[in-house]
């Protein structure tokens, strides 16, 4: 694993809105247009400016999507308070956190399953040398970790790892030194059995898909997600790639004690520190207009502006929990609601993620529905709840379907 990969990454671094006509990017409508009622609908600006005002966030971006349209577009706020004040605006571009897992690793892993890069069943090991399986401490039987275990996080692995013991027992920070410390760490359940959210679950993806394609995760969903469905405004490394155009749009995170504000690079410290902003946990850098995009081609079947990312099947079974693990929780990449229901959503296949930055992501396929919620909850500083909030909005959402 001391790779093509680690030398390819240092390469690398060397006002709401109704819009009646086509724009670029995903057609944008009244909500009248798609069955809903934009009074009831615009209900939800007062709970944004309530959040920001109780200080849970500086600013936020919300984009509805329906029957194929961007029905509801704002910006609140500020953009960043640190060291200035800059409104928001709605294409900014936030740091996604965990919302990457779905945008740019899950997304990823399914169209190279679908490529025929893999099997579901197949085990870790098979891609990750030394990638060890349960073992039962009474029995000593083994019991292989498989690619289906890391996307539904049922694999027993650890939530997260330290940055200071996997440089302690390295002795450097690298990709490949993080690889190596996941492989041995003790697995706390056999596969399947339980659930535990994991950020190693997604970094071990990351590498599974490098192994196999050669490529690092930002070059492959860059060139099969983002640039195929027209995601102008989505990538890993903003900062690092001299992403001008980019960085121009990107909202601030954490300020730290010296005053240097994190911008450009990826919030989460395995990420940033050890995987150098390219990661399969966390990484990707998006706008709300985008990501209506990718959530109106999910709830298409894979499909929109005449620009296919995956196939049907491929999304039908993505978006359901396997029956495996029915009921505990999450679908391939995705949180399932089906025990922790957004209320007036359907609560069986709606589906979404949160980024601990303060971002969200909601698909509902049967009243075919996308709720993106964009915060920096981080900025200037870590204190912000924004769980209230999100479950009020999409109620909100819900509510104002009318048709």
């Amino acid at each position: 694993m001391k790779s093509k990969f680690l030398a390819a990454a240092l390469l690398c671094l060397a006002c709401a809105v109704s819009f009646p006509s086509q724009a670029k990017g995903l057609k944008k409508a009244s909500p009248e247009s798609a069955g809903m009622d934009s009074e009831r609908l615009e209900k939800v600006d007062q709970l944004i400016y309530d959040a920001i005002d109780q200080g849970e966030m500086p600013g936020a971006v919300l984009a509805v999507v329906r029957g194929n349209k961007l029905v509801y577009l704002k910006a609140y706020g500020n953009k960043s308070v640190v060291p200035d004040t800059v409104p928001m605006t709605t294409n900014t571009v936030f740091d996604l956190a965990s919302c990457s897992k779905v945008v740019g690793t899950t997304m990823s892993m399914m169209h190279l399953l679908e490529s025929g890069g893999y099997r579901l069943s197949d085990p870790v090991s098979q891609y990750i040398p030394g990638f060890q399986p349960y073992v039962d401490p009474e029995t000593g039987e083994e019991t292989p970790i498989r690619i289906i275990d890391l996307l539904t996080h049922t694999s027993g692995l650890p939530a997260y790892a330290s940055v200071d013991k996997v440089i302690e027992t390295y002795g450097k920070a690298d990709p490949d030194s993080l690889m190596a410390y996941i492989c041995t760490m003790p697995r706390g359940f056999k596969p399947t059995t339980d659930y535990r959210y994991s950020c190693l679950n997604f970094i071990t993806l990351q590498n599974v898909l490098q192994n196999i394609t050669g490529e690092l995760l930002c070059d492959y969903a860059q060139r099969n997600v983002f640039d195929v469905l027209g995601m102008e405004h989505t990538t890993y490394r903003p900062k690092a790639s001299g992403k001008t155009e980019i960085m121009e749009l990107v909202a601030p995170t954490t300020v730290s004690a010296d005053g240097t504000v994190l911008l450009g690079e990826t919030h989460d410290p395995l990420a940033r520190l050890l995987n150098f902003d390219n990661s399969g946990n966390a990484g990707v850098f998006s706008s709300a207009e985008d990501l209506a995009i990718l959530c109106a081609a999910l709830l298409n079947g894979g499909e929109i502006n005449g620009r296919r990312v995956l196939g049907k099947l491929t999304v039908e079974a993505m978006l359901r929990e396997p029956e495996t693990t029915k009921g505990i929780g999450h679908t391939l990449g995705w949180v399932s609601y089906s025990q922790n229901s957004m209320n007036l959503l359907d609560p069986e296949l709606t589906v979404g993620h949160t980024g601990y930055t303060g971002t969200q992501i909601i698909l509902d396929p049967v009243n075919d529905v996308a709720i993106i919620l964009l915060a920096h909850r981080v900025h200037p500083v870590d204190k912000g709840n924004l769980a209230p909030l999100r479950g009020k909005v999409a109620n909100v959402v819900a509510g104002s379907i009318v048709k």
